[in-house]
């Protein structure tokens, strides 16, 4: 019996003090965040968000923690985030959020940095990016009416939502994470008016389970448009605060003020110069907001690159009815592309030095990544696209891209027309680029920035193979115009007498890793569209810049990845290449050239060139460039 009550008194004794121990360690509060009468109060106090756009699908994996670090070090206490939910939901159902996409990681690590985060979920995002994050298998419905409250659409936007609460819905400063606030929509009020709408859309982010403040942005023309009074509004500018918080306070009489994006320089379109901002304006409305307490997000604050197919197109303008966007999204933003300090990142990091609060200080920038450059070497392998085609798909008359359950890359239409004089060839719309070709030897170009859609279809002594080659670069981002299906409609060959061709073969060439792998290479120089194959040795992996000068339009892969489009008329003529995916030793590169290159070399620079403009290369009759030089098909 003694033993047993020597052994409950340890017991007893044991579980004492380990209450002891844990009453005496410090409990972490939760923090809180919400919108006052005149200030956002984190944790009951004011507090001016600080914050800059930052897109991790912009940016290498496993360059995430630097680009956070370089954000912090500028002077920043928040980041914007976007998802873009064709990123995640590439077919519908069907969601990623692992690796490149793993969106939670990213919040993670943003806070592990003394970062808070600003969720933009969409559905609709915009910002450059392929259809404004809008998933192209939509527009497989022909009916379909985006941004509204057509189930069609409302209803898979709401199931994407619920998905964004599930996997972040942790992640809410309530439940112990960094997200302050959600964002409903996007800039709607430059799309519509529909307040019902952005209720429906409000209303799925709270059935998503998102308890935290949430917020509209629009231009400061827009915000009447659509305006709800149970969603906080923010504005949007790049310049003149004074006039935009005016306009916000015309809408919303009380709260704090805050311009969701700010611009300090702007986006690409090919065959327009690099844009370079105002920097003594961007500076100065910076500081009117420090000074005035207001809240403002930096749009971009690292732009990174649209790898891959991702990077959309602008709605017309500039001339062009068509503009799509550069691979490179440097925006000129303070952190370069491949994560470089900037003089716009030191000037900016002093200017908001000046407004710390007491006992605030700033960390040293991260090192940044090591570059190197890589010696000229030549691809000396070449696949001729039309010997690797895959198996044709039967079709009655013409159809878009998306009705083929294809949303990006390249489709070849081919069909028989019948003997006859020399005509017109006409197209509905050829969506976005189409190379048109008569029993090999093309003939002409339909080019959607110029409206081409005529080209002259040459006398035929008897039956002959037409085929059109059609890019998609990518789906318009802004605007009435994001219903943009790819691909050909409605041909026609002129003439009271001409046979109007039905039957055609359609091959799908999505540009995708199983295409990749199963081309069939040559030792020898393809003309006409081919893709390319070669490779190169480094030491030690470290970033580059692939120099394209010498290739015509297309895309690149490197140990595949899926680098950037390329066009040799500018103004980018670089792609920004990360160290982090090359490994010492051989390197795997492919390149599709629709055009042809002058030479099939490439080579690896320390600097990317992003301002050279070459509109003599254009291959559009319509364009400055010189007359349209008929090429051969292999």
């Amino acid at each position: 019996m003694r033993s047993i009550f020597i052994r409950w008194l340890a017991i007893l004794i044991f579980c004492a003090s380990s209450l002891a121990q844990t009453q005496a360690q410090p409990v972490t509060a939760a923090h809180t965040f919400s919108v006052g009468e005149n200030d956002f109060l984190l944790d009951g106090q004011p507090f001016q968000i600080r914050c800059g756009e930052i897109h991790f699908a912009r940016i290498p994996r496993e360059e995430w923690s630097q680009r956070l670090q370089m954000c912090k070090a500028m002077g920043l206490n928040t980041v914007c985030a976007y998802l873009f939910w064709n990123f995640h939901e590439w077919e519908p159902g069907h969601f990623d959020w692992s690796g490149q996409a793993d969106a939670a990681e990213f919040c993670r690590l943003a806070q592990q940095e003394g970062l808070w985060v600003i969720l933009r979920p969409g559905p609709y995002a915009c910002a450059e990016w392929d259809g404004g994050g809008l998933p192209w298998w939509l527009l497989k419905n022909p009916d379909i009416k985006l941004r509204t409250t057509d189930p069609a659409f409302l209803t898979p936007a709401s199931a994407w939502l619920k998905e964004v609460g599930r996997v972040l819905g942790p992640q809410q400063i309530t439940k112990g994470g960094p997200i302050l606030m959600v964002q409903v929509e996007n800039e709607y009020g430059s799309f519509g008016k529909d307040a019902n709408y952005m209720g429906q859309i409000r209303q799925a982010v709270l059935d998503a389970g998102f308890n935290v403040p949430l917020f509209a942005c629009d231009p400061t023309g827009d915000l009447k448009n659509g305006l709800r009074s149970d969603l906080f509004q923010v504005v949007n500018f790049g310049k003149d605060p004074q006039k935009g918080f005016a306009a916000l306070r015309a809408v919303q009489p009380t709260g704090p003020l805050m311009c969701g994006e700010f611009y300090p320089g702007w986006f690409d379109t090919w065959g327009v110069e690099h844009h370079i901002g105002d920097n003594a304006r961007y500076l100065a409305d910076l500081e009117y907001m420090l000074k005035q307490g207001a809240s403002f997000s930096i749009y971009m604050a690292h732009g990174g690159t649209s790898f891959g197919l991702w990077s959309g197109a602008d709605h017309p303008g500039a001339g062009f009815l068509f503009k799509p966007d550069t691979s490179s999204y440097d925006y000129d933003a303070p952190i370069s592309e491949a994560g470089w300090v900037t003089p716009k990142f030191n000037e900016t990091r002093a200017l908001i030095t000046k407004y710390l609060k007491p006992g605030e200080t700033l960390p040293e920038p991260p090192e940044a990544n090591a570059v190197r450059a890589i010696a000229p070497f030549t691809l000396t392998e070449s696949a001729p696209l039309f010997d690797n085609l895959p198996a044709p798909i039967a079709a009655d008359g013409l159809h878009n891209m998306e009705s083929y359950d294809q949303g990006h890359g390249c489709m070849l239409y081919r069909t028989t027309v019948a003997a006859g004089p020399a005509a017109t060839l006409t197209v509905g719309h050829a969506h976005d680029f189409a190379w048109v070709y008569l029993d090999g030897k093309q003939i002409g170009v339909w080019d959607r920035r110029y409206a081409l859609k005529s080209i002259d279809l040459p006398a035929r002594a008897a039956a002959a193979q037409l085929d059109i080659l059609v890019e998609a670069m990518g789906h318009t981002n802004y605007g009435k115009e994001i219903s943009d299906r790819k691909g050909l409609a409605d041909l026609r060959i002129s003439g009271d007498n001409a046979i109007q061709p039905t039957q055609w073969q359609v091959y799908p060439l999505g540009l995708e890793a199983p295409m990749l792998a199963g081309l069939k290479w040559k030792n020898s120089l393809a003309t006409g569209p081919a893709f390319w194959h070669g490779s190169f040795n480094v030491e030690k992996p470290a970033d580059t810049f692939l120099d394209l000068h010498s290739w015509g339009k297309g895309v690149v892969w490197v140990n595949g990845h899926c680098v950037a489009r390329f066009w040799n008329i500018g103004p980018t003529q670089t792609a920004y290449l990360p160290g982090a995916w090359l490994k010492s030793g051989q390197n795997e590169v492919i390149v599709l050239d629709l055009t042809g290159p002058a030479t099939p070399s490439l080579a690896g620079l320390e600097k990317p060139i992003l301002n050279e403009l070459h509109p003599e290369l254009d291959f559009s009759p319509k364009s400055k460039a010189s007359p349209l030089k008929p090429g051969t098909m292999n």
